[in-house]
């Protein structure tokens, strides 16, 4: 009796990660379906770019709360740095950046005990904005050497996100995977679409 219970809730479940994945790849089709009639492909690149950015945002949230992760958050730095839109990269390349990131400069030099550990990263991506040269802030940014860095990244976090969780049913199926798994699908859209415009 307990097996057939357990065979039976193996199912029911089965049954509801596949009806929810069908749910989220009519969901992705039908915003991309909207992104093209909005702009065209261009448009849908720097959409899914700024998706792909607070997708990479929410996980380095995550990591810093209780979900904490075994994969390399640091890398999601680099991956922000060539997803974002090009306003908000300008706006923090601009003098506001440059004041956030003396401000983050003196703080960690001369006051360590009032920065706090979770302002590491994201003082790193305003001081990698801030002081990048132009041949990656604007060169390699803007064409395909940024959009294989994105992909790479989200390929290698994905991959070891499937693996720290023990295989792809459980990444989808535990309660902190799930949050996760969904965060790194989202930073693999950007790279994909902005591939399809530049090759087509």
């Amino acid at each position: 009796m307990w097996k057939g219970s357990m065979a039976f809730q193996d199912e029911a479940a089965a049954k509801l990660l596949s009806s929810d994945l069908m749910e989220l790849s009519l969901a992705v089709h039908k915003l991309a379906d909207h992104a093209i009639k909005l702009g065209g492909l261009g448009f849908g690149a720097s959409f899914f770019g700024l998706i792909a950015a607070i997708a990479a945002i929410y996980l380095l949230i995550l990591d810093r709360t209780n979900w904490k992760t075994n994969i390399l958050t640091a890398l999601l730095i680099p991956y922000i740095f060539f997803s974002l839109p090009s306003i908000i990269f300008g706006v923090f390349r601009g003098e506001i950046g440059k004041w956030i990131a003396i401000i983050a400069v003196v703080l960690r030099l001369f006051l360590p005990k009032h920065f706090p550990d979770w302002l590491e990263l994201p003082a790193a991506l305003i001081l990698l904005i801030v002081v990048a040269p132009s041949l990656i802030a604007s060169t390699f940014r803007n064409n395909i050497v940024g959009v294989v860095v994105c992909l790479i990244i989200a390929c290698y976090l994905l991959q070891e996100h499937i693996r720290a969780s023990g295989g792809f049913r459980n990444s989808f199926t535990k309660a902190h995977g799930i949050s996760n798994s969904v965060g790194i699908i989202l930073l693999l859209v950007y790279p994909i679409w902005a591939l399809v415009v530049i090759l087509f």
